[in-house]
């Protein structure tokens, strides 16, 4: 047991709790504060958000012990906040609540906005809105309930205060905890290209991935040949879904980018890597670092591959080891099982490229890396549950 002291709703709070337990748990078993909602304990619902010093938190997946010293404040600590009260006002009058299960957490990240936003921009609302789900409305209440809100409030000359006063991130930054200087906010500067005589404006570091995936695939053609390929950079990245280069590649830096979009969630990485190659063993790593302005996320990454034969040299089985570590906004979506499932639908799309640029159909190669997305990856992932849950069932059938 770990005890820890909070702030919550201006009042001092000491407990002895379990590491484990997620500071929603805490506010909703330990603190009685049941406003908090649990919807899908996985960050994606926002229905457990609540504020930790200040910042809209996903509570389901923030341990609470990572928040010693933090000030809290749930639904039920904004009963006298003007905004939250002018939120509610809004939301009955617009129709943007039905079962209402949904409105704790919509409610804190609506604040967030009208806080933040100077003027009522329907495109930033429903963004800064996609990480609520509800099941009831539609939206379009909710929208106009804001936006309502954001136009009074602007009309009264009151101003729009940026990124809501904050100066580091929640939990972990807001200065009770040793990572505080990791945490501040800063621009977040494009990466620049190299210029000749000038000094690299990126150094990228080795580091130690939070989450390391194991891939292999076959593939028709010696081992010989794929390494030789591997060592086409060019070729390589126009086999990869969604990669591009925006420089000329060299092997101590490539410059590029990789562009995913899911749904309401888009991201466009650029950055740089290096390779490395082993050509006794086959073998090499590719390892890069990136950011996405918009989400203020930063990921880096690398991925070791080693060529082994099969059928007697004929075919090369190819043996990978991907390894990232993601921070920022996209970290809180970023769930391991859907970046597992991913993954692996990338590397199955890279094989099948890989193998025709071999075979020596390069236009066919390119054009299916360009024209894949996520939305594709998504539904295919669907259908591969899918079909792995009937088979689950046809066997539990069988066996009675």
């Amino acid at each position: 047991m770990n005890t820890i002291e909070l702030t919550v709703n201006k009042r001092s709070v000491q407990h002895a709790i379990e590491p484990r337990t997620s500071l929603a748990d805490m506010m909703r078993d330990t603190l009685d504060l049941t406003g908090t909602h649990l919807g899908c304990e996985h960050g994606v619902c926002g229905a457990c958000t609540i504020l930790v010093d200040g910042v809209p938190t996903r509570s389901c997946i923030t341990f609470a012990t990572a928040c010693d010293g933090a000030d809290v404040t749930t639904i039920e600590g904004l009963d006298d906040d003007d905004i939250a009260t002018e939120l509610r006002a809004a939301f009955t009058r617009e129709h943007a609540l039905q079962c209402g299960y949904c409105t704790p957490g919509m409610l804190v990240s609506a604040r967030d906005l009208v806080m933040r936003l100077p003027t009522a921009d329907e495109q930033a609302i429903r963004i800064g809105m996609s990480g609520n789900l509800c099941r009831c409305t539609g939206y379009v209440g909710i929208v106009r309930a804001v936006t309502s809100v954001i136009e009074a409030r602007r009309a009264r000359a009151i101003a729009a205060r940026p990124d809501a006063g904050r100066t580091v991130l929640g939990p972990a930054g807001s200065g009770h905890a040793a990572c505080t200087a990791s945490q501040k906010l800063a621009p977040v500067k494009p990466i620049a290209v190299d210029v000749p005589g000038a000094a690299t404006p990126l150094t990228i570091p080795d580091f130690t991935p939070s989450t390391v995936m194991e891939q292999q695939f076959s593939v028709a053609h010696p081992p010989a040949k794929v390494y030789a390929l591997f060592d086409d950079i060019a070729a390589v990245a126009s086999c990869l879904p969604g990669a591009t280069l925006t420089g000329t590649p060299r092997p101590e830096r490539v410059d590029g980018a990789i562009k995913v979009k899911i749904g309401p969630i888009s991201a466009n990485f650029t950055g740089a890597a290096r390779v490395e190659r082993d050509e006794a063993r086959l073998a090499g790593r590719i390892i890069g670092i990136g950011n996405d302005q918009r989400s203020r996320s930063t990921t880096q990454g690398e991925i070791r591959y080693r060529l082994l034969p099969e059928n007697e040299g004929a075919s090369t089985r190819v043996e990978l080891a991907i390894g990232y570590s993601l921070t920022g906004m996209l970290a809180q979506v970023g769930r391991s099982g859907l970046v597992r499932d991913l993954a692996a639908r990338l590397v199955s799309e890279f094989a099948g490229n890989l193998d025709r640029r071999l075979s020596g159909d390069t236009t066919s190669a390119t054009s299916r890396a360009a024209d894949l997305n996520g939305i594709s990856l998504v539904f295919g992932l669907l259908r591969d549950r899918a079909a792995r849950m009937l088979q689950r069932l046809s066997g539990r059938g069988d066996a009675t």
